[in-house]
This record gives structure tokens, C-alpha cells and sequence, in this order.
């Protein structure tokens, strides 16, 4: 038992020290790995606030080139000028969409959007359905590129009008 006794509390003090390098090590593990995950997150949100400004910024000029077109339909040209500058900021506004965007639904429904609203713009079609179409083609994708694998909720007048 002497042989315990010396011997004993040395063991003790060396799974001691094992003991606490693996709690050492595993507390670090989890710190990485909670910190990877912060990262993504921030680095998603960023994307996201990105995204959401390109998005703005072309649905804007997406307004002014429907209104411009519409307008002219009526008008005896004069605006042609100004209607072919928003009509090239529009495709500037798509080309950044397809810069940020980070799926190909979301790049494919921009441009279909941006195309039919540079033929209403050239007079080829003024079909508000089919502009209509093309637009709430864009805005689901832009939904989902937005919020991946979030499921929209749908508005209080489409409940209504779905019942």
C-alpha cells in the first residue's frame, strides 16, 4: 500500500491534467465551430442587404421604364429619348441582379423581366398581364434568393381570394 500512496496521487494529478486537455480542447471546438457559424450568418445577412438594394434599385427603374412606356403609348414620341436612358439603366440594374443574385432562377426571372419590359419600352407589347406575369415571376424568385428554404406566407388578400 506504500507504493499506493506515492504513486496514487500522481495518477490522480496526471488524469487530471488529461481530463482538462480534453475539456481544453473540446471547449475550443465548440467555439470554432459557434464562431463559423456566426460568421455565415453575418456573411449571409450582408449578402442579403445587398441583394435587397440591387433588387430595389431595379424594380425602381423597372417603374419608371413601365410608366415611361405606357406613357408614350399615348405620347407623340417625344419622351424617346428618355425612354431608351431607362431602358439602359434597367439592363445595368439586371446585369448587377446577376452579379448578386445566388441562384439561376432568380438571374432567369430578372432577365424575362427586364426583356418584356424593353419590348413594352420599344412598343412591341403593352400587355399589363403580361408584364404582370413576368413581375410576380421575379419578385417570387427574388423571395427565394432572399430567404432559401423559407416558406412565404401568403398575403391577407390572397387567403381571402384562394378560399
Amino acid at each position: 500500500m506504500g507504493s499506493w500512496g506515492t504513486l496514487g496521487p500522481a495518477v490522480l494529478s496526471l488524469a487530471g491534467v488529461a481530463l482538462g486537455a480534453i475539456g481544453t480542447f473540446f471547449g475550443q471546438h465548440l467555439v470554432i465551430r459557434a464562431s463559423a457559424r456566426q460568421l455565415e450568418v453575418e456573411q449571409s445577412a450582408a449578402h442579403r442587404a445587398e441583394l435587397k438594394d440591387v433588387i430595389l434599385k431595379f424594380l425602381g427603374v423597372a417603374s419608371w421604364v413601365q410608366k415611361a412606356a405606357l406613357a408614350r403609348s399615348g405620347d407623340d414620341g417625344g419622351q424617346d429619348g428618355r425612354l431608351d436612358e431607362l431602358v439602359e439603366e434597367l439592363w445595368l440594374a439586371q446585369a448587377e441582379i446577376d452579379l448578386a443574385a445566388r441562384t439561376e432562377p432568380m438571374r432567369g426571372a430578372t432577365y424575362r423581366y427586364a426583356f418584356r419590359l424593353a419590348e413594352t419600352a420599344r412598343g412591341d407589347d403593352a400587355d399589363a398581364a403580361t408584364l404582370r406575369g413576368v413581375q410576380v415571376e421575379f419578385m417570387d424568385a427574388a423571395y427565394d434568393d432572399l430567404w432559401p428554404g423559407r416558406q412565404r406566407e401568403a398575403a391577407a388578400g390572397e387567403s381571402g381570394r384562394n378560399a
